[in-house]
């Protein structure tokens, strides 16, 4: 079982090796990165590569570990007994099957995706270490254990939005994937709209790549908002001549609510864009 892309996702030599390194080790792979980097995405395109089926936990500030095994519904077990329902006489009938119970009986070894780590409460990664391990665990309601079948390959992203515990960290084959340069981003572009056309994909990059390097940026535009930005670029049929014109009236791009996505940021560039005007007048 090898990891090398697909023709849907570009990935890069060190990703796919981080991958395969993570298979091969039979370790979750922790995959950071910036928003819209594709981290989900790559569990996904995993999936499709190997043809193993695809297993989607997404996280929540609200998540629980336990939510993760199984949850036992206890209200409808005293409600139904309330109305005499016959069903109250198997506790397994009111037992949820969470998303690692799911993965851990699959009938074929499935791709497990445990989608943004870090919007769960600090405790979240350190309550799943054992089961994690160990690949098994203990429904305490009907005194059973579930262990996996075969171990399943486990993607975990995180957006750095607060750090992991370090007991969790040795447990992962970590990656990182940094944000695309020019040419894996022309790849990319390809993939997703191929033969667009080669002016308007130069045009559109320099500015793209401009405007994540302006200072004081809250919030840089990322590949999957590229994608977008493009998309409304073509449909408009704006001419690449049109990315070109640079000076203060037009310093914020075309369509720029593609790319910028707060207040503070678009009142950034229409300051700079203030102040270029300013010193094409002469001050």
């Amino acid at each position: 079982m090898r990891f090398s892309g697909t023709d849907t996702y570009v990935a890069t030599p060190d990703l796919t090796a981080a991958v395969n390194a993570a298979v091969v080790l039979e370790r979750p792979l922790l995959v950071k990165g910036e928003p819209g980097t594709g981290k989900t995405v790559l569990a996904e395109e995993i999936a499709k590569g190997l043809g193993a089926p695809l297993i989607v936990w997404n996280v929540k500030s609200t998540t629980k570990a336990q939510q993760g095994l199984y949850e036992y519904d206890a209200v409808s077990r005293l409600r139904d007994s309330q109305l005499g329902d016959p069903r109250v006489s198997d506790i397994a009938n009111y037992i949820r099957r969470g998303k690692l119970w799911e993965a851990f009986t699959a009938p074929e070894r499935p791709v497990l995706l445990i989608d943004e780590v870090d919007k769960a409460d600090i405790e979240f990664p350190n309550d799943l270490l054992t089961e994690l391990d160990r690949m098994e665990f203990h429904v305490y309601e009907t005194g059973e254990t579930v262990a996996a079948v075969r171990r399943p390959i486990v993607i975990i992203t995180s957006n750095n939005e607060k750090e992991l515990p370090d007991a969790f960290l040795r447990r992962c084959f970590f990656h990182y994937i940094k944000f695309p340069d020019a040419e894996t981003l022309r790849a990319i572009v390809e993939v997703h709209y191929p033969g667009i056309k080669h002016r308007l994909v130069e045009e559109a990059l320099r500015v793209f790549l401009e405007t994540r390097e302006v200072p004081g940026l809250k919030k840089k535009p990322s590949t999957s908002e590229l994608l977008d930005w493009l998309k409304l670029l073509v449909s408009e049929d704006v001419a690449p001549e049109t990315l070109r014109e640079r000076d203060g009236r037009k310093l914020i791009p075309p369509l720029h609510g593609a790319l910028l996505k707060n207040e503070q940021d678009v009142s950034l560039f229409e300051k700079l864009a203030f102040m270029m005007r300013r010193e094409q007048r002469g001050g």
